[in-house]
């Protein structure tokens, strides 16, 4: 065998990297394969559509068959309109049903106060239902300058939530009309 200076430097070239490499911890032996188990391995699937915004889009949700919880969801990718993919409010829905930090009490900070007060769920629905009324009261108009009847209120105005889905925003702003309210607006993507 004719051995060429290139060919010299080549298989030296080789030889000096697979020694570094060696060096730096390369193994070439064989390894024996790991699989990790999917948490979702026995959960169960339920297809379902985001709650958020009306595009509806579809979300499959995976809950332990043994206690009935909500262990992951993600993006149908059968679906039509998202093929699996999720804005940011659709891929948190997991963090909807499951989330310990969700807060569950009641607080309250009086005016000019640094402090928050934890107070009771029905305190709470007494004192925004006496604000609203006292608000209310104060500045609802049942006539207008020509004399028509209007019956609005012009105190208080509404901007929704983010948070809520469509079926809760439908309700709500129902509730603010019956009140007389005009200024109702709605953004999902606040």
């Amino acid at each position: 065998m004719k051995l060429t200076r290139r060919d010299f430097l080549k298989i030296s070239g080789a030889a000096t990297v697979g020694l570094a490499l060696e060096g730096m911890g390369l193994n070439l032996k064989p390894v024996e394969a790991y699989t990790a188990t999917l948490r979702i391995k026995d959960a169960k699937e339920t297809p379902s559509i985001c709650c958020y915004c009306s595009v509806g889009c579809g979300i499959l949700f995976h809950t332990d068959t043994k206690t009935g919880k909500v262990i992951y969801s993600e993006g149908d990718a059968d679906h039509p309109i998202n093929q699996g993919s999720l804005c940011a409010k659709g891929a948190s829905l997991y963090q909807l049903a499951q989330n310990d930090k969700r807060s569950t009490k009641v607080l309250y900070r009086a005016p000019n106060s640094d402090k928050w007060q934890e107070k009771t769920w029905e305190w709470a629905y007494k004192e925004i239902a006496k604000r609203v009324k006292k608000t209310r009261d104060a500045t609802f108009t049942v006539k207008n300058e020509k004399g028509q009847v209007v019956n609005r209120c012009n105190g208080i105005a509404s901007v929704g939530s983010a948070a809520m889905d469509n079926e809760e925003c439908w309700i709500y702003q129902a509730m603010l009309r019956a009140l007389g309210l005009v200024y109702v607006e709605h953004q999902a993507r606040i």
